[in-house]
């Protein structure tokens, strides 16, 4: 099993406005340490000839997220919180807005399987709506992948601005 792991955050500015400019210019050397990182397998990419373009979601201009697969949660761990990552997670609110509601969300999927955004946006309403549990969860709360069942459906979720 491998660990899918989405991270959805409202910039507080469009990519390209100064105020979030630190940020973008420490996309692409921060998505290069992590496509090097030990027990990275996949991430979602925007744009494969442009290292600064973010994923965004179609309805929201200003809700941008990462998607990746690990092979575990020590590999995803130490990539979040033991390489320069950390500085960035630590400067998020001058970046982000601040979210009452859980922004991060992993679940575990079978080897070889890509996730599809809608499953994951799904995940992350799951864990939002029902708290953590083996289909949804955080690293506060995990779950090991020998106590996930896999679900038969989880209905899709795209976000909305009512719902972000």
């Amino acid at each position: 099993m491998h660990l899918a792991q989405l991270n959805a955050a409202r910039l507080l500015a469009p990519i390209d406005d100064p105020r979030v400019a630190e940020f973008a210019d420490g996309l692409e050397p921060i998505n290069a340490l992590a496509d090097s990182a030990p027990g990275f397998v996949w991430r979602m990419r925007a744009d494969h000839d442009d290292p600064r373009a973010i994923v965004k979601v179609e309805t929201d201009d200003y809700l941008a997220f990462t998607y990746s697969v690990w092979r575990s949660r020590d590999e995803l761990w130490n990539f979040i919180y033991r390489s320069a990552h950390l500085e960035y997670l630590r400067r998020r609110r001058e970046w982000f807005e601040h979210l009452a509601e859980p922004y991060s969300v992993m679940w575990w999927i079978p080897e070889g399987v890509v996730p599809t955004m809608e499953d994951g946006f799904a995940r992350l309403e799951r864990l939002r709506t029902h708290g953590p549990g083996p289909e949804a969860f955080t690293f506060k709360d995990f779950y090991a992948a020998e106590t996930t069942a896999m679900p038969r459906h989880i209905s899709s979720w795209v976000p909305s601005p009512q719902t972000t």
